[in-house]
C-alpha cells in the first residue's frame, strides 16, 4: 500500500492541475489522464475521429475554463453547447461541446471543468471542430470564478490563422460594420465587420439571442468566440459570436479608412536603425498605407516571439533613452476622433516602460496628452482603448518617455512594441 499511495496522489495532482488553463505536460513514465485541447484538435485530419483510449494516448479527459455564456443565448454549436479553452506550452486552444436538447447546464464563464471525452466523436461542422456525443454527466466542475485569457486578434489574423483562434475567447479592434448600419439596424443575423485593408469577419447573432433586437454600433471593440464556417464559394469564413451585449465594448463612430495602421507593406530594412535621416527616410519619416509617420528612436521589428505585432512586423521603440521616442503621424484626419485602439507590449524580456498617447490640432506644433500614462507593458501583447471626443482635424503620436537607463524597480525603460493603431471618427 505504501508504494501505491504516491502513484495515486500523483494521478490526483494531474487531474486537479488539468483544470487550469496551463495544462501540465506528461510526467515521464506516468500516462496522464488528461490530454490538451491542442492535441485533441490535431487528431482531426478531415474525417470524424472516435476518441478512444488509443487515439488519446491513454488519456480520457480534457480540462479547461468555460468561456461561453448561456445567458446570452448566442453560443456556437447551439444554445445547449459549452465552449472551453485551455493553454499548454503557451498555446491557447478551444473546443465546442454541444449538449443534448433540454439538458440542464450549470456552468458559468470562468468555471474550471474536467470533461470525459472517451467514446465521444471529434467532428467538423461547417468547417469548425466540435466534440459530439457528450452530456452534462461527462462534465465535472472543479472551481468557479477563474478569469479566462482573452486573446487580442485582428480580423486579418482570424482569416489567415483560423485554427489558432477558433473556439477561444478573443477581442477584435479596428473594424467597421459594413455597410454602415442605418438607424434601427439590429445585431440579429450576420453583419460584416471589415478592417481598413478590406479583410472581412462575420459578426453572427442568433435570432433568439437576448441582444438580437438591440441596435448594432458602427464600430466597437468586439469580444467573443470565433468559429470557422464556409462562404458561398466553399472558402473558410470566420464568424465571431458575441456572448452578451457586454461583448460590444466602447462603441463608437467608424474607424477611418485605411486604419488600423499595421505598419506593413514597407520592408523591415527601410527603418532598421533607430535614428535615420536619409533620402529614403527623411527625418525618420516612413510612409505606410495611412500616410507618413515619423519614427524617431523607433524601428520596424519583425523578430517572432520577441517583437509584439500581428502580421509580419510592427514598431519597436528604443530602451534606456533620456529623450522621448515617438511614433508620430505627419498628417491630419478630418473628422476628429472618438476612440483610439492599439496593441503594445515590452520587447522580449525587457523591462516595462512609460508611454502616453498625445494628439495635436495644429499640425503637430503642440501636443496634448489624452488618457493616462501607461506603465504596464509586459512580455506579451496587450490591447488598449483610449476614449475621447475631439472635433476637427487631428493627428496622434505615441510618446515613450525618456526616463534613462533601467534600474528596477525605480526606473523601468525597456524597449516597447506597438502595432495595429486604429483611429475612429467622432
Amino acid at each position: 500500500m505504501k508504494r501505491i499511495l504516491p502513484f495515486a496522489l500523483l494521478l490526483s495532482a494531474f487531474a486537479l492541475g488539468s483544470c487550469l488553463e496551463d495544462n501540465p505536460d506528461y510526467a515521464a513514465g506516468v500516462p496522464s489522464p488528461t490530454i490538451s485541447i491542442a492535441d485533441v484538435r490535431n487528431l482531426y485530419q478531415g474525417t470524424d475521429v472516435l476518441l478512444d483510449n488509443g487515439k488519446l494516448s491513454g488519456a480520457h479527459q480534457i480540462g479547461g475554463l468555460v468561456i461561453s455564456d448561456a445567458s446570452g443565448q448566442n453560443v456556437p454549436g447551439g444554445p445547449q453547447a459549452v465552449v472551453v479553452q485551455n493553454r499548454r506550452k503557451g498555446l491557447i486552444r478551444g473546443l465546442v461541446l454541444p449538449m443534448p436538447a433540454g439538458a440542464t447546464l450549470d456552468y458559468a464563464v470562468g468555471d474550471s471543468v474536467l470533461v470525459d471525452i472517451s467514446g465521444a466523436t471529434l467532428t467538423s461542422q461547417g468547417g469548425g471542430l466540435l466534440i459530439t456525443g457528450l452530456s452534462p454527466a461527462n462534465i465535472t466542475k472543479v472551481s468557479s470564478g477563474n478569469v479566462p485569457v482573452v486573446q487580442p486578434a485582428t480580423i486579418e489574423a482570424l482569416r489567415t490563422s483560423p485554427d489558432t483562434y477558433e473556439a477561444t475567447l478573443v477581442r477584435v479592434t479596428g473594424g467597421n460594420i459594413t455597410p454602415a448600419p442605418a438607424s434601427g439596424t439590429t445585431y440579429s443575423g450576420d453583419k460584416n465587420l471589415v478592417d481598413g485593408s478590406g479583410n472581412l469577419l462575420v459578426l453572427h447573432t442568433e435570432a433568439a439571442a437576448t441582444f438580437a433586437s438591440r441596435r448594432v454600433p458602427a464600430s466597437a471593440t468586439f469580444q467573443g468566440i470565433p468559429v470557422t464556417t464556409t462562404d458561398a464559394n466553399g472558402q473558410p469564413q470566420p464568424q465571431l459570436w458575441l456572448r452578451t451585449l457586454a461583448d460590444a465594448i466602447d462603441p463608437s463612430g467608424p474607424v477611418y479608412a485605411g486604419f488600423p495602421e499595421s505598419f506593413e507593406g514597407v520592408p523591415q530594412s527601410t527603418k532598421g536603425s533607430y535614428n535615420m535621416n536619409t533620402a529614403a527616410v527623411p527625418d525618420n519619416t516612413v510612409t505606410f498605407g495611412t500616410g507618413p509617420w515619423k519614427l524617431y528612436q523607433t524601428i520596424l521589428g519583425n523578430t517572432a516571439g520577441r517583437d509584439r505585432y500581428t502580421g509580419t512586423q510592427g514598431l519597436r521603440m528604443q530602451q534606456n533613452l533620456t529623450v522621448p521616442a515617438v511614433a508620430e503621424m505627419q498628417f491630419d484626419l478630418p473628422n476628429g476622433a472618438s476612440k483610439v485602439t492599439l496593441l503594445y507590449g515590452a520587447y522580449y524580456t525587457d523591462a516595462a516602460s512609460s508611454w502616453m498617447l498625445e494628439y495635436s490640432q495644429d499640425q503637430g506644433a503642440t501636443w496634448q496628452q489624452t488618457g493616462p500614462t501607461i506603465t504596464d507593458a509586459g512580455n506579451w501583447q496587450h490591447s488598449i482603448t483610449f476614449l475621447m471626443s475631439i472635433e476637427g482635424p487631428v493627428r496622434f503620436r505615441v510618446n515613450k518617455l525618456g526616463l534613462g537607463t533601467s534600474a528596477p524597480p525605480a526606473i523601468l525603460n525597456g524597449r516597447l512594441g506597438l502595432d495595429d493603431i486604429a483611429i475612429y471618427e467622432n
